[in-house]
């Protein structure tokens, strides 16, 4: 018989990037281990901050994907900088769970994706009188990134976030943690609890690679969320072009700085591809030479999953993000570091980097090294004992 288990996020496909794929690979690997699974996730907004036009008008939607029963629940949906508003947009979802949690019947297990601080700790708060085992799934660790980035101050509302954060860490039964510094972290504050390291690995195929053309330039690709966090827009101003070509997909907060700042310079040889679909952008990154993982600041706890996904691609890294991602490009050999902000080191690395080294061979290794080491299907039996 199978075991019912809740996902409740704040990102699901249709929505794009990191974290809706992140969770999208957690529901579908248990959904194949004789695991029901259902999730709770907001009308689809992200990262437009506008409901997705197919749900528009709607005020909640369930649907079965993959076997996979979604609940949509409504949301004021913001990305708007402001923090009342976004603080709105949160509290909406909230609502929404509340509501949902009334009437509607809960599994015994509950995986609940953190951040959101506040719709983590909606979730803790009311599941923890109905005696669930709470899964609490840490991919960035907020407050702390916040101040990294600059969009809190230690004050007397940071306090309350580091308050809310403790709690949800001491309701939870097991905490699971895309980074060692992540599960340190949260034995810092609650020693005695139950943690497993859980990685963004991807769950693909991964592709037969062919030797790919060789023009004059190194081609550099960047593909993900044009935020200010990763800091696409300083890179473009950045980089020394007298041996590269830059292209960029994705979307975000800075795609408009960015695209202006190609209209400007039509000198450079700086190209935007926009958005495309996973299966798309697969096809399209492995035609370039390298890819580059930026962070503006580097943030604790912070291990992109791209590391993982361009490994299995046999696509080689350049990493500027500092922290543990460092040491996971190092150990594995997936590609070359940079010190986090120093630009002018991240010129001299990409200045040293040989075209002609870049082989098939070379790309095959690091893709066996990703098979090898970052196996999805193991993780998951891994996490199935804790469950």
């Amino acid at each position: 018989m199978s075991k019912d288990i809740l996902i409740i996020t704040s990102y699901f496909p249709p929505e794009i990037g990191a974290a809706s794929n992140r969770i999208y690979h957690l529901a579908n690997g248990l959904q194949n281990n004789d695991y029901h699974i259902s999730v709770i996730t907001p009308l689809p907004n992200y990262p437009t901050g506008k409901i997705f036009k197919d749900y528009k008008g709607k005020f909640k939607d369930c649907s079965i994907e993959n076997g996979i029963r979604v609940h949509r629940l409504w949301i004021y949906a913001s990305n708007s900088k402001n923090k009342l508003l976004r603080l709105l947009a949160m509290l909406s979802y909230s609502f929404s769970l509340v509501w949902f949690f009334i009437w509607h019947k809960i599994p015994k297990t509950v995986i609940v994706q953190s951040p959101p601080l506040l719709v983590a700790f909606t979730c803790m708060l009311f599941l923890r009188r109905k005696k669930r085992y709470l899964i609490l799934n840490v991919s960035d660790l907020w407050p702390i990134a916040g101040l990294e980035l600059g969009a809190f101050k230690k004050n007397f509302s940071y306090s309350i976030l580091e308050r809310i954060e403790k709690f949800n860490y001491k309701k939870a039964h097991l905490v699971l943690g895309q980074s060692e510094e992540i599960l340190s972290h949260v034995k810092s504050i609650c020693p005695k609890k139950k943690t497993f390291l859980y990685r963004n690995f991807p769950d693909f195929n991964p592709p037969t690679l062919k030797d790919n053309p060789r023009p004059e330039k190194l081609k550099i690709v960047y593909a993900g969320l044009l935020g200010i966090a990763q800091g696409v827009y300083r890179l473009c101003h950045e980089l020394n072009y007298d041996h590269i070509e830059f292209h960029i997909y994705g979307s975000g907060a800075e795609q408009t700085n960015i695209e202006n700042y190609i209209t400007e310079h039509p000198e450079l040889p700086i190209v935007f591809h926009g958005r495309v679909s996973r299966q798309e952008l697969h096809a399209a990154l492995i035609q370039y030479d390298v890819t580059i993982i930026p962070l503006l600041h580097r943030i604790y706890g912070s291990v992109p999953s791209k590391i993982f996904e361009y490994a299995r691609l046999g696509l080689p890294t350049i990493y500027f993000g500092g922290g543990e991602g460092e040491s996971v490009i190092e150990k594995y050999q997936l590609g070359w570091v940079a010190s986090a902000g120093d630009y002018k080191h991240l010129n001299a690395v990409i200045s040293d980097i040989k075209r002609e080294e870049i082989t098939t061979e070379k790309r095959t290794q690091i893709q066996q090294s990703a098979v090898t080491n970052f196996d999805f299907d193991q993780q998951i039996e891994s996490l199935k004992r804790k469950l």
